[in-house]
């Protein structure tokens, strides 16, 4: 009971803390304590196993016990049965030796030496008294001897019962630890789950934020070689050296079937990752999501980043509207994402992970925008 309180004692103060951002520490730490506790657990249950066994040898000792005692009743019932059936017997022997005075039974020999009524009267009293007298002193001395290996036995099965009693209190007694530690170490699983999930988060939190500060550095990037571009364009005007915008400084309006393309994506949202898929609900891969969702919307697109990337027009960082497609690797032939708004993009990411919206990434081989016409 005093280590069950010092566990408990202990999974408070680590509950406690859980407030703080998870750390390695506290994890490696939580799943120390579940190390500790499992193994009072185990040392629990193999002391029970013993307690079950002595509990078993008990139990059968008691039995064996409680059977000698029933056999030497039934022998004493036995033996007072056939004293009395003897008894009996020879009183009726008597009165028929005495009613044929001794002359045609085998006690006649008893009475041959006095052949008056009075004598054979006597005679037989003294016989028969003498007999049945040494019968039941002989079943007395049974009896006392019964008597004793009975007190002996009751004494065992005194003891084996006590013994049987005090097994099954200390197999309970474990029992209700082994509870309680069990419960402890629930305790613990919970919390260490509970802890790992904010250090997920927490790293998923980190991401989200260095990939949005990455995105907005490429987009300011964007927009200020758009302003240059322009400004000069503007330049180049007054001078009279052209009277039109700057070669690919325009960029295509966005399609008006742009957004039923980001709700076609988003409602596939949770399903998994297959390498070559393109089953709604089932499973995608990158470019078998923005295929899809770009052919709910009307659009077909060839299910290949690569030609996904060959089929749409590039525009620059700065001008990317919700349906837009973010290529990645030489060509677009690596990946695919399609950008929903808010600095967020929908993809299939890889293998093991399900459809989601994540911050846009600029890095990790971003080769452009492509808009789809």
């Amino acid at each position: 009971m005093v280590l069950g309180v010092a566990i408990v004692t202990g999974i408070t103060s680590v509950v406690s803390g859980s407030a703080r951002p998870a750390g390695a520490d506290q994890i490696s730490s939580a799943k120390a304590q579940a190390a500790q506790v499992n193994a009072q657990i185990q040392a629990a249950n193999a002391h029970i196993d013993q307690l079950s066994q002595q509990y078993d040898a008990a139990t059968y000792h008691l039995q064996q016990v409680n059977a000698q005692i029933a056999a030497g009743k039934q022998q004493l019932a036995k033996d007072q049965q056939q004293v009395a059936q003897d008894h009996t017997k020879l009183r009726k022997q008597a009165v028929n030796a005495y009613m044929t005075a001794g002359t045609s039974t085998p006690l006649s020999q008893y009475f041959s030496t006095n052949g008056s009524a009075a004598g054979i009267s006597n005679e037989y009293t003294s016989i028969a008294d003498g007999n049945v007298t040494t019968t039941i002193d002989q079943l007395h001395t049974a009896q006392n001897q019964l008597q004793t290996e009975q007190q002996v036995l009751t004494r065992q099965q005194q003891q084996a019962a006590a013994d049987q009693a005090s097994i099954a209190t200390a197999r309970n007694q474990a029992n209700a630890l082994v509870a309680q530690e069990q419960s402890t170490l629930n305790g613990l699983d919970a919390h260490i789950h509970q802890l790992v999930i904010q250090q997920q988060q927490a790293q998923e939190a980190a991401a989200r934020a260095a990939a949005q500060a990455a995105y907005q550095a490429q987009l300011a990037a964007s927009r200020a070689a758009q302003a240059a571009q322009a400004a000069q364009a503007a330049v180049q005007n007054q001078g009279g050296q052209s009277s039109g915008p700057a070669p690919g400084s325009a960029v295509p309006p966005v399609s008006q079937n742009a957004a039923g393309a980001v709700a076609a994506a988003e409602s596939q949202i949770g399903v998994p990752y297959q390498w070559g898929a393109e089953d709604p609900g089932v499973a995608f891969d990158c470019s078998g999501l923005t295929a899809w969702a770009w052919g709910q919307a009307g659009h077909p697109l060839p299910h290949y980043s690569g030609a996904q990337y060959d089929d749409t027009v590039r525009i620059p960082l700065a001008a990317m509207q919700p349906g837009d497609l973010l290529f990645y690797g030489p060509g677009g032939s690596e990946h695919v994402a399609m950008y929903v708004g808010g600095g967020m993009m929908i993809e299939a990411p890889h293998t093991g992970a399900s459809v989601w919206v994540t911050p846009v990434r600029t890095g990790y081989g971003f080769v452009g925008v492509g808009r789809v016409e």
